[in-house]
């Protein structure tokens, strides 16, 4: 029953982008919560989650497991906070697990050049050049992010105004792929931040605890903050954004325990 219901309710198997299952919304009929516990018990190299004491596999049958107790613990907790109804859009760190475990530990080589492509066109290399406002507040968010990436990766990335595509230097991109994480868990959460901060670096910054999880959100959202404090706030647009930072966090959770 598990496993059908992981199929059902958290999407297909093996997605060809592994960020698509972590994005996989509520289902219009959301299933019953079914068993009474969520527990861990030690598996292989890892733990894996045990619904009743009955293992829970993923949308393509894979054990649904985490590779230290701590990560496992948290998605038995989120299991745990479900209440009448199983609703997947409350799950993100199980979301994001299976999309780790589907789609991404078979296929490291290319989540890796996902991550990579973004590092050409990182979001803090593009600067407004007005209102002063906004010009001095990417600064003070992103300028430390760039001087990180130079002394501690090695990388020295060039920096445009505007939306004109900035092309970087092959040695920045060479060292600065080379800090992206192998290790699928790590890799698939560095891959899910860079997707949902629109900057690569701000992953890599989060991975290598350069930044807080609070940091890299509110340095991923300089642009739309600055709008809001001029323009106020959009209801529909702050829902979608909710769920983003519940995603990301899921991302910076990963990190923090594997």
């Amino acid at each position: 029953m598990v496993f059908s219901l992981m199929r059902e309710v958290f999407g297909n198997p093996a997605p060809k982008n592994p960020i698509e299952a972590a994005r996989h919304g509520a289902r219009p009929a959301l299933p019953k919560r079914f068993y009474q516990l969520a527990t861990v018990v030690p598996e292989g190299s890892g733990y894996a989650l045990r619904l009743d004491d009955k293992p829970v596999r993923t949308p393509s049958g894979r054990l649904l497991a985490a590779p230290t107790g701590e990560l496992a613990q948290a998605l038995a907790a989120e299991w745990d906070a479900q209440r009448n109804v199983i609703d997947p859009s409350k799950m993100p760190l199980t979301r994001l697990a299976n999309s780790i475990i589907d789609g991404v530990a078979d296929r490291p080589d290319a989540v890796q050049a996902e991550v990579e492509k973004y590092l050409g066109s990182d979001l803090v290399c593009y600067r407004a050049d007005a209102p002063r406002g906004l010009v001095e507040w990417q600064s003070e968010h992103w300028d430390p992010i760039l001087d990180w990436a130079r002394e501690a990766l090695g990388a020295n990335f060039a920096v445009g105004e505007g939306v004109i595509h900035v092309a970087q230097p092959q040695a920045a991109l060479a060292a600065a792929s080379a800090a992206i994480p192998t290790e699928p868990w790590r890799l698939g959460a560095v891959h899910a931040a860079t997707t949902l901060t629109g900057s690569a670096l701000l992953a890599l910054a989060l991975a290598q605890a350069r930044l807080t999880a609070d940091e890299a959100w509110a340095a991923a959202h300089v642009d739309e903050d600055w709008n809001i404090e001029q323009w106020g706030r959009d209801d529909e647009a702050m829902a979608r954004r909710a769920f983003r930072e519940a995603e990301f966090r899921a991302a910076a959770k990963v990190l923090g325990a594997v």
